[in-house]
């Protein structure tokens, strides 16, 4: 059988903005005409969201934050390094980037020969001072692509399938990752599968992949179909770590993005992230009780704002499968920076 490593991080877009920019969805949801004037008062805010916002509106908080993920993701790229895989699945979300109005897959294997990025194109500043016209090659591998497609036909999950890019080269979930896990620009030099998966679901298109206006809170059930289930995502998870493990290549399942985030959050009024559920799935994770994870509901997923975490259910599923619980992983909790984060390990 072939050994596959397993990988939980993020793709953490606020890592590409300056320090002063990191709270800049949250000016938003605050500058929205249909923000109640009691919810702009901090006084009604969690003290931890005060504290990170300082004085400064969470610009030294952020200073200090981009090292505590720099950290991690050296971390990330050192385990990937040792390992040494012969090509990486990463279980990522399109948000209205690749898929949009003519389709929208559950679930898809972008089985490409390469992807090719510039991801300064539209961009001011970026934190390695690259000019604007700076590209970046990355390998792909179109035959574990279509092995990993064929297999999970073969066991009953109708994932699509693509060789070459829709509307978008490669989705910021898979490009920034990429791009975090080489921060000191050695090269990155695996092969990618990119597998998306539909996480903002109601939301994707009529929403293109960002918050709502307050107004539409209450009606978000009328816009698109719903994205894949929680159970669904396990399932092909699963499928994914049985065919792969059969596979000819020394593999990484990966799963890429943060967990419950802030503009997503309604019932927060889109300033804060739940927090309290992401604790609660991450003490879960680290106690291997898959049975958390199974029980866990669309609802829920959506009440909390957590549609990215679908992709984590997808590497549950995937580790599961394996019998794996987590060498090591960590919870960066965070309140004003979008999204907290996680980070885990299961070695083969």
């Amino acid at each position: 059988m072939a050994e596959i490593l397993g990988l939980g991080c993020t793709h953490r877009p606020v890592m590409l903005r300056r320090n002063e920019d990191w709270t800049g969805m949250m000016r938003t949801s605050l500058d929205d005409p249909d923000m109640p004037e009691k919810m702009k008062d901090p006084a009604r805010w969690p003290a931890q969201l005060r504290e990170e916002l300082g004085n400064d509106f969470g610009a030294a908080a952020a200073g200090r934050a981009r090292e505590v993920y720099r950290r991690h993701f050296a971390e990330a790229r050192a385990a990937l390094d040792e390992f040494k895989p012969d090509v990486i699945v990463m279980f990522g979300d399109d948000q209205y980037e690749n898929f949009n109005e003519d389709v929208v897959p559950p679930f898809a294997v972008l089985a490409y020969d390469g992807h090719e990025i510039e991801p300064w194109k539209n961009r001011a500043w970026n934190p390695w001072g690259e000019p604007n016209d700076a590209r970046f090659s990355f390998a792909g591998h179109r035959a574990a692509g279509k092995y990993l497609a064929s297999g999970l036909l073969d066991h009953g999950i109708d994932a699509a399938y693509a060789y070459r890019p829709l509307h978008h080269p490669l989705g910021h979930a898979f490009a920034y990752t990429l791009l975090l896990l080489d921060d000191n620009r050695r090269g990155f030099d695996y092969p990618l599968v990119p597998f998306s998966v539909n996480c903002y679901g109601r939301r994707v298109n009529a929403a293109r992949g960002l918050r709502l206006p307050l107004a539409m809170r209450d009606k978000i059930r009328e816009l698109d179909p719903p994205s894949p289930s929680p159970a669904r995502c396990m399932a092909v998870g699963a499928v994914t770590a049985r065919v792969m493990a059969k596979s000819p290549w020394r593999n990484a399942i990966m799963a890429s993005s943060s967990w419950s985030h802030s503009f997503l959050t309604e019932k927060n009024y889109q300033l804060w992230p739940d927090v309290a559920a992401d604790r609660r799935l991450y003490d879960a994770l680290e106690k291997g009780d898959y049975a958390t994870w199974h029980r866990y509901t669309t609802d829920e997923i959506e009440d909390s704002g957590q549609h990215e975490v679908l992709n984590w259910f997808c590497l549950l599923g995937a580790m599961e499968e394996l019998g794996r619980k987590p060498d090591r992983s960590e919870f960066i909790e965070t309140w004003a920076f979008v999204s907290p984060v996680v980070f885990a390990y299961y070695m083969p």
